[in-house]
């Protein structure tokens, strides 16, 4: 009787501003195992937000975390601070994954929201030209 193997899960975080994209794989504890961005793919600083360079990023990453046995994946998709929205390379880089054979088991937005901040300059009557 064949041993049934165990498959790992693994936090998958997607950092995408327009100016770039960063992949940082680790296992539930956060230790880190995989860690790709878009300048280590193409050598065009234009291009490495682009959709098909994330393409390359997540065939990158699959290829390093398949030979660990992690088949599910919890994704954290993470913009700049204060934008509305995530980058064009973090959807492409989950539909790669998903046709690579991954499960995604949950997607959380874990961007950072600016709450209040340092105070506006120009005094109780506000900036005056």
């Amino acid at each position: 009787m064949k041993k049934k193997e165990k498959d790992y899960e693994a936090i998958l975080n997607i950092y995408t501003s327009f100016n770039n994209t960063i992949v940082h794989v680790t296992d539930m504890s956060g230790k880190t195992i995989s860690r790709v961005s878009g300048g280590m793919v193409t050598k065009h600083d234009r291009l490495k937000a682009n959709p098909t360079v994330a393409m390359f990023i997540a065939k990158k990453i699959s290829e390093e975390i398949k030979d660990l046995g992690i088949k599910s994946l919890y994704i954290k998709i993470r913009a700049k601070t204060g934008s509305s929205a995530p980058g064009p390379g973090a959807h492409a880089i989950i539909k790669s994954l998903t046709r690579e054979g991954f499960k995604v088991l949950n997607i959380t937005d874990s961007t950072k929201i600016p709450r209040g901040g340092p105070k506006k300059k120009g005094g109780r009557r506000g900036r005056r030209p």
